[in-house]
C-alpha cells in the first residue's frame, strides 16, 4: 500500500502552478513565506485533530494575531499594518492551502472590513485592535432557517427600548459561532419598510449579551475544523451604540463588500484546485497498475490535461480580476463569473481527482478525501452559483 506521503510531488512540473501575479511584490512574498513557516508549525500537525474535534481552538487565532498575520489592512492607529488587499489574498491562499482557511480569512478580510468602513470612531477604537491581535474573531449572521439568499425577507427583528435594542429571532449556518467575540447580526429594524431591504440594519452583538446564545453545533458534510452553529436571540438587549452605521442601511452595507468577498472565495477555490491537482499528479506518477504507473494510461493523461487547462485559464482570468480590484475598478459581473465558474470547477475537479486515486481516494488518510468534502460548499456560500448567474444575466441586459 502507498503511504499518504504519496501526495509528494517530486516529479511534478511546478510551472503549471506558477501564477503571473503582477500585483504582488517582494513584500507580499515575504509575508507569504513567514505565514507558510508559521502554518507548517502551528496548523499542519494539528489539522487531523481539529477535524476530528470539529473545532479550531481560539489559541490558533491568537497566535496568528501575535505574529501579525490577521487583518493586515487595518490602519496603524488601530494596531494594524495598513497593507493593501494583496496581503489578504495571500493570507487566504495559504490558509486554504493547508485546509484551515475559512475562519481567519473570513474574519480578517470579509467581516472586519464592515467595521472599518461603516463603524464610528468609538466602535473602531474598541474592537479593531482586538481583531488585529486575535483576541476577537468575528462572525456575520445573515442566514435564517427559513431563508437562504432572500435576505430581504428575514424575520429576526428588533425594537427600540431607550438606549437598547431588543432582538428576537434565529440565525443558522453561522461559521465561527463558538469562537467569535463579535457578531455582525442582520436584523429588521423597520418591518414595514418598502422595499423590505430598506428595513434591514446591522447590529454588533457580543457573546456575553443577555438573551443571546449559541444553539447546537451543526453537523456538516465537510470543513469540519470550522465550527458552524445556530444563534438564538430571545429578548437580547444590545446597546444602541452597537448599531453599525445607520438604521436601514444594513442590506447595502452587506452588498458593498460582496465583490471583495466573492473574489476571495474564487481565489481560495482556485488554491484548493491547485493543491488537488498537484497531489493527484504526484499520486498517479507513483501508483502502479498492470505493471506501470497509472500516469502512463491515456485516460489518466486526458483527465489531467483537461484539468490543467481549466486551471490555467482560471488562473489567468482571476489574476487579472485581482489586479483590477486592487486598482478600485467595479468588476461585479466578472467577479460573479469567477465565483461561479472557479468554485464549480474546483468541485468537479475534486471528484475527478478522487476517481484517479481509486479506492485509496475514499480513505481518510489521503487528503483528497477531505478536499472532496470541503470544496462542496464553495459554490454555495458567499452567493450560490444560481445567484451568480442571475447577476451575470441581469448585468448583460437580460
Amino acid at each position: 500500500m502507498l503511504s499518504k506521503s504519496t501526495t509528494s510531488t517530486k516529479e511534478v512540473n511546478y510551472d503549471l502552478f506558477k501564477r503571473n501575479r503582477s500585483y504582488l511584490t517582494d513584500e507580499h512574498e515575504m509575508f507569504r513565506t513567514s505565514l507558510q513557516k508559521f502554518l507548517e508549525k502551528e496548523a499542519v500537525p494539528n489539522i487531523e485533530k481539529w477535524e476530528e474535534e470539529k473545532y479550531t481552538p481560539r489559541e490558533f487565532y491568537e497566535k496568528l494575531g501575535e505574529q501579525g498575520f490577521l487583518c493586515p489592512q487595518i490602519e496603524t492607529k488601530y494596531g494594524g499594518l495598513e497593507l493593501d488587499f494583496g496581503f489578504n489574498l495571500v493570507l487566504a491562499e495559504e490558509l486554504f492551502r493547508v485546509g484551515v482557511g475559512t475562519l481567519a480569512s473570513t474574519s480578517s478580510s470579509i467581516i472586519v472590513p464592515y467595521l472599518e468602513r461603516f463603524g464610528n470612531e468609538e466602535q473602531k477604537s474598541k474592537y479593531l485592535p482586538k481583531c488585529v491581535s486575535g483576541e476577537i474573531t468575528t462572525a456575520v449572521a445573515m442566514t435564517e432557517p427559513g431563508i437562504g439568499s432572500d435576505l430581504a425577507n428575514m424575520s429576526t427583528s428588533t425594537v427600540r427600548d431607550g438606549d437598547h435594542y431588543i432582538l428576537n429571532g434565529e440565525k443558522t449556518f453561522i461559521s465561527n459561532g463558538i469562537n467569535a467575540g463579535l457578531f455582525f447580526v442582520a436584523v429588521k429594524t423597520d418591518p414595514k419598510a418598502i422595499p423590505a431591504r430598506k428595513g434591514i440594519s446591522i447590529i454588533m452583538v457580543e457573546p456575553n449579551t443577555a438573551g443571546f446564545s449559541c444553539g447546537k453545533k451543526l453537523k456538516k458534510l465537510g470543513q469540519h475544523s470550522t465550527d458552524t452553529v445556530e444563534l438564538v436571540f430571545d429578548d437580547a438587549r444590545v446597546p444602541v451604540a452597537n448599531l453599525l452605521g445607520e438604521e436601514g442601511q444594513g442590506f447595502y452595507y452587506l452588498m458593498d463588500r460582496l465583490q471583495q468577498e466573492r473574489l476571495l472565495i474564487a481565489n481560495s477555490a482556485l488554491v484548493v484546485a491547485e493543491e488537488m491537482l498537484k497531489s493527484t499528479i504526484g499520486y498517479v506518477k507513483e501508483r502502479q497498475a498492470f505493471g506501470r504507473p497509472i500516469s502512463s494510461f491515456q485516460n489518466t493523461q486526458f483527465e489531467i490535461a483537461e484539468m490543467a487547462t481549466e486551471l490555467t485559464m482560471a488562473q489567468t482570468f482571476l489574476d487579472d480580476l485581482a489586479s483590477k480590484h486592487l486598482n478600485g475598478e467595479n468588476i461585479v459581473t466578472q467577479i460573479s463569473m469567477a465565483k461561479w465558474f472557479i468554485t464549480d470547477m474546483a468541485r468537479r475537479m475534486s471528484a475527478r481527482c478522487l476517481q484517479l486515486y481509486g479506492g485509496y481516494g475514499f480513505m481518510e488518510e489521503y487528503p483528497i478525501a477531505r478536499r472532496y468534502r470541503d470544496v462542496a460548499v464553495m459554490p454555495i456560500y458567499g452567493g450560490t452559483s444560481e445567484i451568480m448567474k442571475n447577476i451575470i444575466a441581469k448585468n448583460i441586459g437580460l
